[in-house]
C-alpha cells in the first residue's frame, strides 16, 4: 500500500473541480443517492409512537421555504441529522420531523409580481428545500411533515385561537402600525425604507392606530421569568429572554395637575407614573408623557397646542428603535405642554413635558424625571434649563453628570442617609401611608400583537355583525381559509378587502349577515405550536393525542438560530403554558424545549451569506462534485458548532481527500491487505486495540458535548494511526484491524452518514451500519500502558520518550540522562539540577 501516513488535515477555499472519485472507487454521487433512498424507503428513521425503546426527541427549527438549501441550513441540519443518527445508534427511539413554516409575506410579494398565486409559489419552494434537505442526508420521518398552510394545520390554528379567546387570552385592542397613505395598506416594517418612506410608492409612512387582535401573554409574564431558569439553553439565550419579559420592581403613584396657585386639581386625574427609584422623588424636577399619552388633550393648555401637536406629528414618523435611541438633539426630543404638577414627596409644582422617548407600552406611559440620577434627564434638564438635584450622594472622586449608582440619600429630607434598600422600602412605604400610591411591579414584556393586514396568512377565525357585534366562528365551520381566486394589485393591500367570497359570510349567532376579519395571523402562531403536532400529525379529531404529546414532548433537543432567541422561543413556551392550563396539552408540560442549541452564522468574508447580497454558496455544485459527506465534514470541522464561521475557512478538499484515505483503509482492509496475521496479538496489537477504546471514549464524549471539530481532528489521528499500523513490518493482525476500522466507521456513521454505510455494507455481508449499536470503550483498556515524557535542556525540547506510566522518578532521569541528545547538549559537563515529573516531563538544568 503506498498510501501516504501523514495527516490530511482540511485546506482552505474549496473549488468544485477535485474528481468525485479516486482509483479505488469511491464515487459519492453514485453512493449518496442510494443510500438516501434506502433510508426512505425503509422508513430507517420512521418513529411510530408505539414504539417501546426510550424515547428522545431532536427538532431542528423547521424553515421557511425560500427555494434550495444554503450553507445556514447545511449547517443546521447537519447538526440535527448528526445528533437523530447517534441517539438512534444508542438504542433510542429518536423522533427526527421536519415541516415548513410556509406562511409569510416573501410568497406574497412573489405573488405581486408575479402573479403566481402564494400557494402555488409556496408549494414550489418547499419541493425544493425538501429536495435539498434530502441531498445532504438528513434523516426525517417524512410521514409526520407539517406545513403551516395546510388546511387541516390552519384549522387547528384556529381552534387553538378559538380556546384562548374562550379563555380571555385573546382581545382586541389600539396599536399603531406603519401605514402608506398611497398604497393605502399596512406596512410590515421591512417595506418601511430607512428614511421612512414606503419600499413600493416612495410616499412618506405614516404612524397610525389601529384595532387589532392580540394574545394576552403578559398573563404569564412572571411564570415564562421564573421557569427560565430551569432550562438548560444557552445563558445568552436565557439572559436575552429575562431582559425581554423586564420584571421591574418599584412603585406606581400619582403627579396631581397643579391649579394656578400651585395646588392639586380635583376636576382633573393625577398623571400617574411608575418608578424603579421611589426613594430619589425628592429630586424630581419636571415629568414627562409620552405624545400619545390619553391625557395630553387635557394637559396641553390652549398656547402650547399647536406645538403639541406639530410634535406628535413628528413622533408619529419614528419607530420605537428610534425613538429609544440616544441619538439626536435632545431639545428636539420635547416639548412642554404648559401644564405643572405636584411633586407630592416636595409639595412643589414640576413642569410637564411631552418626549418621544417615553413610551405607552410600558408602566403607565408617564415618568418622574430625576436629572441627577439619570443621564438623559439630565441632558432634557441642561437643554430646557431645568433644576438638577442630587439625591444619592456621589463619591468624592466622581466628576461625571448623572450619578447612577449606588449611595446614600441626600436631599430628600426623612430619608437622609439611608442606603437604596431601605431608602425604597420607606418611600413605598409612606405613598402607601398617604394612599397616594402603591407597590408595583412591572414588565416590559408586551402582549402579543398577531393580527397582520396580509393575505399570505392564517385568517382569523372572527365574524362582524351589526346585531351581535364581534363574534368567534363556529368551530364546525373551521378551517377558514383563504379564496385561490383573487387578485394581488401592485399596492400590496390584502385581496382579502376586496373578495366578496371571502368577505361576505353568517352570523354564527343570529344568522344574519355578517363580515368576515381580514387580518391574518402573526407567522410566529403557526411556529408557536407545531413542535407539539409532529407528535401526532394526522389526527383528525384533535389538534393533537394528550398521550401522545406527554410520550414525546418536550423536545429533548432544539437546534436553530440565535435570532430567534427571543420572539419565537417566547411565544412557543406561553402556547405550551397556556394549553397545559387548558387542558388542551398536558398539565404538567410547562416548558416545550428542554435543550436548546443555537449554531453559529455562516459568511463569507465577514459578511453573513443572503440571497439579497448575492453572497450564498449554495450546496448542489459541491455535492454533485465531492458529495455532501464532505460538505457535512466541513461544517462539523471548521469550528466549534456554537461559533460563527466564515467560508473561507471551510476545508473542503481535505475532507474530501481525508474521506478517500478512510475509504481506501477500509476496502483495502476487506478486499487487498497484505500480510494479515493471525493467532495470538503483538504488544504492537494491544496498542492499537488500546487506542481503540481511547478513540471510542473521546468520540462519545465529543459528540455528547458538542464538540464536532474535535471528533473530526480524533477521526484524522486515528485513520493515521492505523495507516502506520497495518504499513508496519510486522502487519496488521486481522482481528485487531477489524475491530478498529469497523470502530472508524461505527463512530463517524452519524457524521458522514453514506459512505460509512458503504463500506460497512461491503464488510459486513449487506448489514446495514446506521442499525448497529453505538460501540463502547472497554474502561480497563482506557489507561494507557505507556506516555510519552517530554525532556528539557535549561527548559528547550530536546527529546520524548516513550516510558511505563508507573516509572519511577530515578529510572526517568536515568533514561533522560541517557539520551543521546542530551548528551550532545551537556557536551560532557555535568548537571547543575535536574527537575523530575515522573512520568511527564524531566527537565535538565546545566
Amino acid at each position: 500500500m503506498a498510501e501516504s501516513s501523514q495527516t490530511d488535515q482540511p485546506d482552505n477555499h474549496s473549488t468544485h473541480e477535485t474528481p468525485a472519485h479516486d482509483r479505488l472507487g469511491y464515487v459519492p454521487t453514485d453512493i449518496e443517492p442510494r443510500w438516501q433512498q434506502y433510508w426512505v424507503d425503509n422508513g430507517t428513521y420512521e418513529v411510530n409512537n408505539d414504539d417501546p425503546r426510550p424515547r428522545y426527541y431532536v427538532l431542528c427549527m423547521y424553515p421557511y421555504p425560500s427555494g434550495p438549501a444554503h450553507q445556514g441550513h447545511v449547517r443546521n441540519y447537519t447538526f440535527g441529522d448528526l445528533l437523530t443518527r447517534y441517539r438512534t445508534m444508542q438504542g433510542d427511539a429518536v423522533l427526527s420531523p421536519i415541516g415548513f413554516d410556509s406562511f409569510g409575506l416573501p410568497a406574497e410579494n412573489a405573488a405581486i409580481k408575479s402573479g403566481i398565486h402564494p400557494r402555488v409559489f409556496t408549494d414550489e419552494r418547499i419541493e425544493e428545500l425538501s429536495s435539498s434537505l434530502k441531498r445532504i442526508g438528513a434523516s426525517y420521518d417524512w410521514r409526520r411533515m407539517v406545513t403551516s398552510h395546510d388546511p387541516e394545520y390552519i384549522r387547528w390554528t384556529q381552534w387553538i385561537f378559538l380556546k384562548f379567546y374562550e379563555a380571555g387570552l385573546v382581545y382586541r385592542g389600539n396599536s399603531p402600525v406603519n401605514w402608506c397613505p398611497g398604497c393605502q395598506t399596512v406596512l410590515a416594517n421591512e417595506q418601511v425604507n430607512a428614511d421612512g418612506t414606503c419600499d413600493r410608492s416612495g410616499d412618506i409612512v405614516e404612524r397610525r392606530d389601529m384595532e387589532q387582535w392580540f394574545y394576552k401573554i403578559t398573563d404569564y409574564a412572571q411564570e415564562l421569568l421564573d421557569d427560565i431558569e430551569g432550562l438548560e439553553w444557552p445563558n445568552k439565550v436565557k439572559t436575552m429572554q429575562q431582559n425581554w419579559i423586564g420584571r421591574s420592581e418599584g412603585a406606581e403613584f400619582g403627579l396631581p395637575v397643579a391649579d394656578a396657585n400651585g395646588k392639586p386639581r380635583t376636576d382633573i386625574e393625577p398623571v400617574r407614573v411608575f418608578t424603579t427609584r421611589p426613594d430619589t422623588s425628592f429630586g424630581m424636577t419636571f415629568a414627562v408623557m409620552a405624545p400619545e399619552h390619553s391625557m395630553v388633550d387635557a394637559v396641553t393648555t390652549p398656547e402650547n397646542k399647536d406645538a403639541v401637536a406639530a410634535f406628535q406629528a413628528d413622533v408619529a414618523g419614528k419607530s420605537e428603535i428610534d425613538r429609544l435611541s440616544n441619538d439626536g438633539e435632545i431639545t428636539k426630543r420635547g416639548v412642554f405642554t404648559g401644564t405643572h404638577l405636584v411633586n407630592p414627596f416636595t409639595g412643589k409644582t414640576v413642569p410637564l413635558y411631552l418626549a418621544d422617548y417615553v413610551l405607552t407600552t410600558y408602566g403607565t406611559g408617564a415618568i418622574m424625571a430625576v436629572p441627577g440620577q439619570d443621564q438623559r434627564d439630565w441632558d432634557f434638564a441642561e437643554a430646557h434649563g431645568l433644576e438638577i438635584i442630587r439625591t444619592i450622594e456621589p463619591p468624592a472622586d466622581f466628576e461625571g453628570k448623572a450619578y447612577t449608582g449606588d449611595g446614600p440619600s441626600v436631599n430628600s429630607e426623612w430619608l437622609d442617609g439611608l442606603e437604596i434598600t431601605d431608602a425604597k422600602k420607606k418611600a413605598i412605604a409612606w405613598l402607601e401611608e398617604q394612599q397616594l400610591g402603591e407597590q408595583k411591579v412591572n414588565y416590559r414584556l408586551r402582549d402579543w400583537l398577531l393580527s397582520r393586514q396580509r393575505f399570505w396568512g392564517c385568517p382569523i377565525p372572527m365574524v362582524y355583525c351589526d346585531n351581535c357585534g364581534v363574534q368567534p366562528v363556529a368551530e364546525t365551520s373551521l378551517p377558514v381559509l383563504a379564496p385561490d381566486e383573487v387578485e394581488f394589485t401592485p399596492t400590496g393591500q390584502s385581496p382579502l378587502l376586496n373578495s366578496d367570497e371571502f368577505l361576505v359570510t353568517e352570523c354564527p349567532t343570529c344568522e344574519g349577515p355578517a363580515r368576515r376579519e381580514t387580518d391574518t395571523m402573526d407567522t410566529f402562531v403557526d411556529s408557536s405550536w407545531y413542535f407539539l403536532r409532529f407528535a401526532d400529525p394526522t389526527n383528525t379529531d384533535a389538534a393533537f393525542d394528550m398521550n401522545a404529546v406527554g410520550d414525546w414532548l418536550p423536545v429533548d433537543q432544539y437546534i436553530g438560530g440565535v435570532e430567534h432567541a427571543i420572539l419565537h422561543l417566547m411565544y412557543a413556551r406561553f402556547f405550551t403554558k397556556a394549553l397545559a392550563d387548558l387542558g388542551i396539552a398536558p398539565k404538567d408540560l410547562r416548558e416545550p424545549f428542554k435543550r436548546l442549541f443555537t449554531q453559529g452564522m455562516v459568511k463569507l468574508g465577514g459578511t453573513k451569506m443572503s440571497k439579497s447580497k448575492g453572497n450564498v454558496i449554495a450546496p448542489e455544485a459541491i455535492i454533485d462534485s465531492q458529495g455532501s459527506d464532505t460538505l457535512r465534514l466541513a461544517h462539523m470541522q471548521v469550528k466549534p458548532p456554537a461559533e460563527d464561521v466564515d467560508w473561507e475557512d471551510f476545508g473542503l478538499d481535505g475532507c474530501h481527500r481525508f474521506l478517500n484515505r478512510v475509504w481506501r483503509l477500509a476496502r483495502t482492509e476487506t478486499d487487498q491487505l497484505p500480510k494479515v496475521r493471525t493467532g495470538a496479538a503483538t504488544k504492537a496489537d494491544n496498542e492499537i486495540e488500546a487506542a481503540t477504546h481511547r478513540f471510542i471514549d473521546k468520540v462519545t464524549s465529543d459528540y455528547e458535548r458538542w464538540s464536532y471539530n474535535t471528533a473530526v481532528a480524533a477521526f484524522m489521528e486515528f485513520t493515521n494511526l492505523l495507516y502506520k499500523y497495518v504499513q508496519s513490518e510486522d502487519g496488521p493482525h486481522d482481528h485487531t484491524t477489524a475491530f478498529a476500522v469497523d470502530s472508524l466507521l461505527l463512530t463517524m456513521a452519524p457524521a458522514v452518514p453514506h459512505i460509512t454505510a458503504e463500506l460497512w455494507t461491503h464488510r459486513h455481508d449487506g448489514a446495514h451500519i446506521h442499525q448497529q449499536q453505538w460501540p463502547v470503550a472497554d474502561p480497563d483498556k482506557l489507561k494507557s500502558e505507556t506516555v510519552t515524557m517530554i525532556v528539557q535542556v535549561n527548559g528547550k525540547l530536546r527529546d520524548k520518550i516513550e516510558v511505563s506510566v508507573d516509572i519511577s522518578e530515578q529510572d526517568a532521569e536515568a533514561l533522560a540522562l541517557a539520551s543521546e541528545p542530551v548528551i550532545r547538549q551537556l557536551a560532557g559537563g555535568t548537571p547543575k539540577k535536574t527537575i523530575v515529573r515522573a512520568p511527564k516531563i524531566v527537565n535538565i538544568v546545566s
